[in-house]
């Protein structure tokens, strides 16, 4: 499954990361659709570019012409001035199989949670931390996500 061959090349890399978005609001038990996997990293600039590599690796391209160093300099520009809140990678080959790595959002001080699933364990944002995360987009979808989520 993608889902795990993305956490797999993570996890190889030794990239800090978690699931958030709509897997992450799935895998806590509340089914919801999604095209895209979102994650969110610890904030460094090599765990950006290790993950770069990562993506690239998978047969994965960025769908904006810009490289880890530059997403890590120009962060703020990206989402204060283009609105871009995320890094989207896609396959070219199989245009849906696309990863959204999330740029505003720092993992360093989130607690994460492992759900064990027949593909393997995947590591999530904790309920707690995806709610927060959620209000701050204050998004439609992501509203009706927190409901949901509080629900449980």
């Amino acid at each position: 499954m993608f889902i795990n061959k993305v956490c797999n090349a993570l996890q190889k890399a030794r990239i800090p990361y978690a699931i958030v978005g709509g897997y992450a609001v799935a895998l806590h038990g509340i089914p919801r659709g999604t095209f895209d996997i979102d994650f969110v990293i610890q904030w460094t600039l090599n765990n950006l570019v290790d993950a770069e590599k990562a993506m690239i690796g998978l047969g994965l391209v960025s769908r904006i012409p810009v490289d880890a160093q530059n997403v890590f300099n120009f962060r703020d520009e990206y989402i204060l001035k283009r609105h871009l809140i995320a890094w989207n990678f896609y396959d070219p080959v199989n245009p849906s199989h696309q990863v959204d790595i999330i740029i505003n959002y720092d993992l360093k001080s989130s607690s994460t949670k492992t759900i064990k699933t027949v593909y393997g364990n995947l590591k999530i944002l904790s309920k707690k931390d995806l709610i927060a995360m959620k209000k701050s987009s204050g998004r439609p979808q992501d509203l009706e996500d927190i409901k949901s989520l509080e629900a449980i």
